[in-house]
């Protein structure tokens, strides 16, 4: 179950429900506050809903009889808002020991911070993965809310949930609470950069190394119609390949010597600049050069390789990225549409066995005629 809220927990909670877990989320009146028109909130697709005012002296006692009957509570309140709401961690795992509790913050439970509001950016600002990315002589460039609410948020809650929930399964095993905050995982994702600072093989500053755009062969390129081409050609043999089909292998200045890369840099740049995105995509698109066209996100549903696995999928009259990753024997899949506030509290009173739940206050208002 999933008490609503915005951001990296209910996407952690669709990722689960991709997956085939049956997912309850338990939405408050008066919507969690986004403004997302709930029928195209993506992030809430597989999932059923019911509505619970925590604030009603009931609210509590309704939330706990779902929380008897459930293997994962997620929650991303500040810390101790869920306590104060009397759904917190004690509480809910004395009424079910075995139960793991998903916390997911973005400063974490404990530390200076963690009762400071905050975003994604600001996350990515204190852990040193913002200042990483982009041009050395330019502000950092804002990579969305990927890198630190879902990647360093999401997916950290739901691998720390699974593995607390096998560990709940095994004999002897119990419920416990996971603490997945944005800063621990944003950092982890650096692990490996944080390898090479230390073996001197990466410079403290963005735009400067083999991976962040600081090399020629790897980063981007305009071409002649003002799209672009991402080039990633780093092992010799794929480079050779690249110069080659870009028709300057024997004008480039060599890629070892990185008092010429700016002069190499220029090279592969002007060469883009004579001709179309489609035109460079086919002289390379039966390559190992590593050169592919940067698409819109629109456009990405279309490309033949993404097209031919199914990556895209249309589900309800809206065209959205499938559940991943893939599975032999348990495939996962969209089946449900978003979930409407409050649409399944008849549904979940009956099948949780739950009836504390189905009132009339906690239907949604088109159905309480």
């Amino acid at each position: 179950m999933e008490l609503a809220g915005i951001g990296p927990g209910p996407f952690a909670a669709m990722c689960l429900a991709d997956l085939g877990a049956d997912v309850v989320r338990v939405d408050r009146p008066g919507g969690a506050g986004l403004g997302v028109e709930p029928a195209k909130d993506l992030t809430n697709r597989g999932k059923r809903s019911v509505l619970v005012d925590l604030k009603d002296p009931a609210g509590p006692g309704q939330v706990l009889d779902l929380v008897e009957r459930a293997d994962i509570l997620i929650e991303g309140y500040r810390p101790g808002v869920a306590e104060r709401l009397g759904v917190g961690p004690d509480v809910c795992l004395a009424r079910n020991p075995a139960l793991v509790y998903g916390r997911m913050t973005g400063w974490g439970q404990q530390g200076p911070l963690a009762q400071r509001a905050g975003h994604d950016i600001g996350y990515l600002a204190l852990t040193g993965t913002l200042g990483m990315i982009g041009k050395p002589d330019e502000p950092p460039t804002v990579p969305a809310n990927l890198v630190g609410d879902y990647a360093g948020g999401s997916l950290y809650l739901v691998i720390g949930v699974l593995a607390a929930l096998q560990h709940a399964r095994t004999p002897g095993g119990a419920g416990q609470v996971v603490d997945a905050a944005i800063v621990d995982g944003a950092s982890h994702l650096a692990t490996m950069l944080h390898g090479m600072l230390a073996a001197g093989g990466w410079q403290d500053r963005r735009g400067s190394n083999l991976l962040d755009g600081g090399c020629p062969f790897y980063g981007t390129y305009e071409t002649s119609d003002g799209q672009y081409m991402a080039v990633g050609a780093l092992e010799p043999r794929f480079y050779d390949e690249f110069t080659a089909l870009l028709g300057i292998a024997d004008d480039a200045p060599d890629r070892g010597d990185l008092a010429r890369w700016d002069e190499l840099r220029e090279t592969i740049a002007a060469r883009f600049k004579e001709r179309s995105r489609q035109e460079w995509t086919a002289v390379f698109e039966s390559s190992d050069a590593c050169v592919a066209p940067v698409l819109s996100m629109r456009e990405a549903a279309h490309h033949p390789h993404l097209a031919a696995r199914s990556t895209y999928v249309e589900h309800g009259g809206v065209t959205q990225p499938a559940p991943a990753p893939r599975f032999s024997g348990t495939p996962g899949g969209i089946h449900r549409p978003p979930a409407l506030p409050g649409a399944d509290t008849a549904e979940v009173a009956a099948e949780w066995d739950v009836p504390g739940i189905d009132t009339g206050q906690n239907r949604p208002q088109e159905n309480q005629n």
